[in-house]
């Protein structure tokens, strides 16, 4: 694909700027030159019912006529029948909204997505430049079926995928990545991480699983003077009764890393760290108070940890675990990833998904299951 013309702003000349300015070599007075590859969803009515070889845009303008801003793309379309290898050109003509480059189009479409779910298969289909975009159960989608590159197959979500099927020119890999990325900005934005996620248990109790900052320091000291020897021992791996305060800090704002609290009212019942290694993998920690053990807290602390870091590019984690103690075993299982001893270190457990992992959104999630009932207080005498 070439742009025969130089890339400018798109922007409506005003009257006063037009009616004395020049026009330049191969315009007329009142048009300008605008992003040649602009012209290709327009353009596409050129090879409707004919299969195309190579489809290109050699250039595009935009002038006002009659109060509007019309823009007028030439495009160039060759068949790929060798018999008929004559090339169709003619005028696409369109409103300047029509002439958004690919970019623009994604961050447009991407932001009414966000905003309205509903209408994320007419999104990708203008991402696309499709003739057709379905969401269907991932089980029927067939990505094995291309039909010669004209049907891709896009995963979505747990279970769905997007079907996008173009008749009058086949799918290019950069389009293909940019639909991707388009629909991993989807999943982040209603994932939310960077948001607090409120759980919410069968006694109607809610607990809020949000990011750790400064402020936090005393109530992180509180969760561990709450905490049993047992407790604080799986968890540093060395007895003590009280965390000194040099330490608070680094628990909360660890270098290279974050930290995810568990909120009930004003107290910290549990938190957990996510610290990425020099290898590329990421090192988790969870603390969960007595009291709120076996409710479901650590496995939606680990399932939104590993979440963040699947979102920051790393798909294995690691945790360190006491011999005997299978707890983070089962609470990795539960949160849908994969457990694995590594073959250098017993204590070292390697985590890694098994399959799309239990996330816990950015607006409201059923915390199940939940054996007993909440605490009347998370505090302890």
């Amino acid at each position: 694909m070439s742009a025969a013309a130089p890339e400018h702003e798109l922007r409506a000349p005003s009257a006063a700027t037009t009616s004395g300015r020049k026009a330049a070599p191969g315009l007329r007075a009142g048009e300008r030159r605008v992003p040649a590859t602009a012209a290709l969803p327009v353009a596409g009515e050129l090879c409707i019912g004919a299969d195309i070889r190579e489809l290109s845009a050699l250039a595009a303008t935009s002038s006002i006529a009659e109060g509007k801003t019309v823009a007028k793309a030439d495009a160039r379309a060759v068949s790929a029948a060798p018999a008929d290898a004559v090339a169709r050109e003619a005028v696409a003509e369109t409103t300047v909204g029509g002439l958004r480059d690919s970019a623009a189009t994604a961050l447009v479409a991407a932001r009414r997505a966000i905003v309205d779910p509903d209408c994320r298969a007419p999104m990708v289909r203008m991402v696309l430049s499709a003739d057709l975009v379905t969401l269907v159960p991932a089980s029927e989608a067939n990505p094995g079926r291309t039909e010669g590159g004209h049907r891709a197959v896009f995963p979505f979500g747990e279970g769905q995928a997007f079907v996008a099927r173009r008749r009058w020119v086949a799918f290019a890999e950069p389009e293909l990545a940019q639909a991707s990325a388009f629909l991993e900005l989807l999943a982040a934005a209603e994932q939310n991480l960077a948001g607090p996620a409120v759980l919410d248990r069968p006694d109607g109790t809610a607990v809020v699983l949000r990011l750790g900052t400064p402020r936090d320091m005393d109530a992180i000291s509180a969760v561990h003077l709450r905490c049993s020897a047992k407790t604080l021992f799986n968890r540093y791996h060395t007895g003590l009764r009280t965390v000194p305060r040099k330490w608070l800090h680094r628990l909360l704002m660890p270098p290279r890393g974050t930290s995810l609290l568990a909120v009930c009212g004003r107290d910290v019942i549990g938190f957990g760290q996510l610290i990425s290694q020099r290898d590329g993998t990421a090192e988790v920690s969870l603390l969960v108070e007595d009291a709120w053990q076996r409710q479901g807290i650590g496995t939606a602390l680990l399932a939104r940890l590993a979440a963040l870091a699947e979102a920051g590019g790393t798909t294995e984690l690691t945790a360190v675990c006491l011999p005997g103690n299978s707890a983070m075993v089962r609470t990795a299982v539960r949160a849908g990833l994969q457990v694995e001893t590594s073959p250098d270190d017993a204590t070292v457990l390697r985590l890694v998904a098994a399959r799309t992992p239990r996330t816990v959104s950015g607006s409201r999630t059923s915390l199940c299951p939940a054996p007993r009932a909440a605490p009347a207080s998370s505090g302890r005498e």
